[in-house]
């Protein structure tokens, strides 16, 4: 357990100039026979970044590579700097099923051995219970970064008091085959106590970008989102950090947090992947009725109308947000908001102006359940 093995070829003696060299396997350590006809012919073992390899050699130049790790010390299955001459790819390891960590240390040995070989990250981050949205974001990581890690967390900073912390959808075994699904190498799961440990005392707010819409609404709830994703992008110091756009305010809020900190990191917003009837994935989705389900709907056809009515020179606010409304009402969803904001700064709009990006954004109960959705505007 947590011995990682990958297998590649080499050719049998060829080690870094640097690595101590035996052969015989120091005794912490165990030879294990791979396969009915392995015919080994040689044992080594070499040192690189304080974890002992053992290296097995056979007729085919074959080297099954078992790492050992030693306690205090280092976990890889990545080899590739202890080598002289490998040949490309030879020591990367097949990924069929995400590595999973647990815990801040686990992700810091990870992102030492990831910039150890020089590869790029892509970072997405969720709380879970993953749809098509969230596996649009850990494909676009791979089409743009070497590595995609995603992180499946549900935040208990980001709920208020009477939210649904403790009945949101949860299914980590299902989450990590969709992740492997859509090329993610490394799955971060840690429990409550990891991130916020006893003692903990050190939040992030985000001044203007939080206020209203879902910032008034959900007291404390952006607090907690920009904490935790100030700590997921200084825990793994990614390249790239993918974010859907159905979170509107929630994407201008990272934006501002990485920008005004510095973490050195693209923050990317993606479209909103939407069902074939138009309903914007969500985890909560899956709260829904059957009835409620199909009364959700009102939420993209009211945005829709509004983002057909700009495009057709309507500038109105007022009128536009009339437009969204009745089909809301119509459905019977309960509305908590319906408004216009401009697309950088969240500022409340009147009018449209040509040139200037404008977001209409929607927040409604269906029952208990709360769902949120947004479109661009834009006039001609």
């Amino acid at each position: 357990p947590g011995t990682d093995i990958v297998t590649g070829f080499l050719p049998p003696g060829v080690h870094s100039s640097s690595a101590s060299v035996s052969d015989t396997p120091p005794s912490s350590t165990s030879m294990v026979k791979v396969g009915p006809s392995t015919d080994t012919t040689r044992a080594t073992v070499f040192t690189c970044a304080n974890v002992e390899v053992t290296a097995t050699t056979s007729h085919t130049d074959r080297v099954l590579v078992i790492v050992f790790p030693h306690e205090g010390n280092e976990p890889t299955s990545y080899v590739r700097n202890a080598c002289d001459g490998t040949p490309s790819g030879a020591m990367e390891p097949r990924v069929t099923t995400p590595r999973l960590l647990k815990t801040p240390q686990e992700v810091r040995w990870f992102e030492r051995d990831l910039r150890r070989r020089g590869q790029t990250l892509a970072l997405v981050p969720t709380m879970g219970f993953l749809h098509d949205g969230h596996l649009s974001l850990m494909r676009e990581g791979k089409a743009r970064c070497d590595v995609v890690a995603a992180t499946i967390f549900v935040n208990p900073t980001q709920f208020g008091p009477k939210e649904d912390l403790s009945r949101y959808p949860r299914d980590l075994s299902g989450d990590l085959e969709k992740c492997g699904s859509a090329q993610a190498s490394v799955v971060y799961a840690p429990e409550p106590a990891s991130v916020y440990p006893d003692g903990y005392q050190t939040y992030v707010t985000v001044e203007q970008v939080s206020q209203g819409l879902c910032g008034d609404r959900r007291p404390g709830h952006f607090r907690g989102v920009a904490t935790v994703v100030t700590k997921l992008l200084a825990l793994f110091r990614p390249d790239v950090a993918l974010f859907g756009e159905k979170d509107y305010q929630q994407l201008k809020v990272i934006e501002a947090l990485a920008k005004d900190l510095e973490l050195g990191v693209d923050i990317v917003g993606r479209p909103t992947v939407r069902e074939a009837d138009g309903l914007a994935m969500s985890s909560r989705n899956a709260y829904l009725s059957a009835d409620e389900r199909q009364r959700a709907l009102a939420l993209s056809k009211g945005l829709f109308a509004m983002q057909a009515a700009a495009a057709s020179g309507h500038t109105n606010v007022e009128a536009l947000v009339a437009l969204g409304t009745k089909p809301l009402t119509d459905a019977q969803v309960r509305l908590d908001y319906l408004e216009v904001r401009d697309a950088e700064t969240l500022a409340p709009l009147t009018t449209l102006t040509p040139g200037r990006p404008a977001r209409a954004l929607v927040a409604g109960f269906l029952g208990t359940t709360r769902l949120i959705d947004n479109l661009a505007l834009t006039v001609p």
